[in-house]
C-alpha cells in the first residue's frame, strides 16, 4: 500500500510557474510508476504527465508538452510536476497517481493506476 499526498498548488497569473509535489508514503516509490492527472468540474479526469518507475521514461499530454516537466526523486519518495508558462485552461484539480511497476494498458489512462492522492487546486488567472 502507498499513500500519496500532493502539495504546491495555488493561484498564479497566466505565464507564471508552479511546482507540484507528490510524496508517497508506505512503500518505496522507486517501484511505482507515477502520474499526474487533472480534472475540472463536469469533465473527466485527464492525463497530464507520467514517469516510469526508474524515471527513464516520461510521458506528456500534447497540451502540456514543452511547458510541464515531470521528475522524481526516489530517495525522497517524491515526484514533481514543474509547470511553466501556465495558461487559464490549466486551471484544475491536479491529482497524483501511482501503480506498482507500470500501468496496466497505458501510462495515459487513469484506469491503469491503483493509488490516488486527494488532489491540489491549481488556478491560473488571465
Amino acid at each position: 500500500q502507498v499513500q500519496l499526498v500532493e502539495s504546491g498548488g495555488g493561484l498564479v497569473q497566466a505565464g507564471g510557474s508552479l511546482r507540484l509535489s507528490c510524496y508517497a508514503s508506505g512503500r518505496s516509490s522507486s517501484s511505482y510508476a507515477m502520474g499526474w492527472f487533472r480534472q475540472t468540474p463536469g469533465k473527466e479526469r485527464e492525463f497530464v504527465a507520467a514517469s516510469s518507475w526508474s524515471g527513464a521514461g516520461s510521458y506528456y499530454a500534447d497540451s502540456v508538452k514543452g511547458r510541464f516537466t515531470i521528475s522524481r526523486d526516489n530517495a525522497k519518495n517524491t515526484v514533481y510536476l514543474q509547470m511553466n508558462s501556465l495558461k487559464p485552461e490549466d486551471t484544475a484539480i491536479y491529482y497524483c497517481a501511482a501503480t506498482v511497476g507500470r500501468p496496466s494498458g497505458s501510462y495515459y489512462s487513469s484506469t491503469g493506476y491503483n493509488y490516488w492522492g486527494q488532489g491540489t487546486q491549481v488556478t491560473v488567472s488571465s
